[in-house]
């Protein structure tokens, strides 16, 4: 029996993870400083941690409501309130999924028809062409580019609606180049959704480590018009360095909301409840830890843009999220072959751009949510590496 004919079509035809094939050879070799992959450094903060363990020495462990704990969702529509200026009904419109990554497989679930489309800009975080086709849509990808500093701009988005695009995809501050969407821009954005009826899905993961102006964020989501058609997507795992307790939230209209949970009760029933406390934790009395990663990250982010600049690998200064994505064209390598002679030559390993989609050949991504000892090892690694390895070298 070939099993491999008993594999369904679909899934046959999603490639594998190109982040995750680079680190299988990663994992080859020993004393590799990895600025590969984009998780916090910092352990979850104490707190948090402790709401985890009491909720564990109470016995706090059975079913929740499908759509999470109460009193978590309540202090989710305060903070989302607070923080993207949209006010959420806690009872309806609020949904604790399975990290972030679960609330994006509902929301293409519950609102795409096969064959209808999905825009996105690229590069991108690596799941969102796959999870689109998991829910038999139509992946268009709107490329950005590095003279606009990685911004999608609006014309790029309206050139590819046609009568089959449903949804459009956002995700700033941005994974893999850490960009920010200018509000002219967003503003554009906003008007075409309105004009073509279109969902908007926001994938807001990095919105509170923002470095420009940190105290001001503007998401889609509060132009007129936006909440009505918008999922919110967000979550623990950046901000509060919470990436293993898989905790994450969508915010949408209650006919959405409903059509997600149907989905998520079915699959996942619900969310682990000591994660679901950790959260209500993190929530509640979080800022001042996320206050000190983020300035921590400022710090990394201004020594890896003036250093990588400084080695002829030209990088614009990214303004949220942990990652800087310098471009190799000028060594004459692709993207894969800059980054596996970087892992062969100097035991350094950064991500090749094209995992992110072929908008991103040319570049690779350094995650500088890591040691500041190891990072600055790590860039002296690479200035060395591209002195060797120059253009015409």
């Amino acid at each position: 029996m070939d099993l491999a004919d008993k594999i369904s079509r679909q899934v046959k035809e999603i490639p594998r993870s190109g982040i995750r094939d680079f680190f299988e050879l990663v994992q080859s070799k020993e004393g590799v400083i990895s600025l590969g992959v984009g998780e916090p450094d910092f352990p979850t903060p104490w707190h948090i941690r402790e709401a985890a363990i009491y909720s564990l020495e109470k016995g706090e462990t059975s079913y929740t409501s499908n759509l999470g704990l109460l009193s978590l969702r309540r202090s989710i529509s305060r903070y989302v309130g607070e923080h993207f200026g949209a006010e959420y009904d806690p009872a309806n419109e609020v949904l604790v999924t399975v990290g972030v990554s679960e609330a994006l497989d509902l929301a293409f679930r519950a609102l795409l028809n096969p064959g209808e489309e999905v825009i996105f800009h690229e590069p991108c975080y690596v799941s969102y062409s796959p999870s689109i086709a998991m829910a038999y849509g139509n992946a268009v990808a709107a490329p950005t580019h590095a003279r606009d500093d990685f911004a999608l701009k609006a014309s790029e988005v309206e050139g590819r609606i046609t009568e089959k695009t449903r949804v459009l995809m956002l995700n700033f501050p941005t994974n893999p180049t850490g960009a920010i969407e200018p509000e002219a821009e967003l503003e554009k954005l906003a008007a075409l959704a309105v004009k073509h009826d279109l969902i908007v899905i926001t994938d807001e993961i990095y919105s509170e480590l923002r470095y420009d102006d940190p105290g001001r964020y503007v998401s889609i989501v509060s132009y007129p018009g936006m909440r009505e058609r918008t999922v919110l997507l967000h979550g623990f795992s950046k901000a509060f360095a919470m990436t293993g307790f898989r905790l994450g939230y969508a915010c949408a209209p209650p006919e959405i909301t409903e059509a997600m949970m149907k989905i998520h009760q079915y699959s996942m029933l619900c969310a682990p409840m000591p994660s679901q406390m950790a959260a209500l934790e993190a929530l509640e009395h979080g800022a001042g830890p996320v206050e000190e990663m983020r300035t921590a990250y400022e710090q990394r982010r201004n020594l890896a843009v003036a250093r990588l600049n400084r080695s002829g690998l030209p990088t614009f200064e990214p303004g949220g999220a942990f990652y800087v994505f310098p471009d190799i064209r000028g060594t004459g390598l692709s993207s894969r072959e800059f980054a596996v002679k970087l892992l062969e030559e100097e035991n350094v390993a950064v991500v090749p751009g094209d995992a992110f989609g072929p908008s991103g050949e040319g570049f690779v991504r350094c995650c500088y949510a890591t040691d500041p000892d190891l990072l600055e090892t790590a860039i002296r690694s690479i200035e060395a590496f591209v002195g060797r390895n120059g253009k015409g070298k």
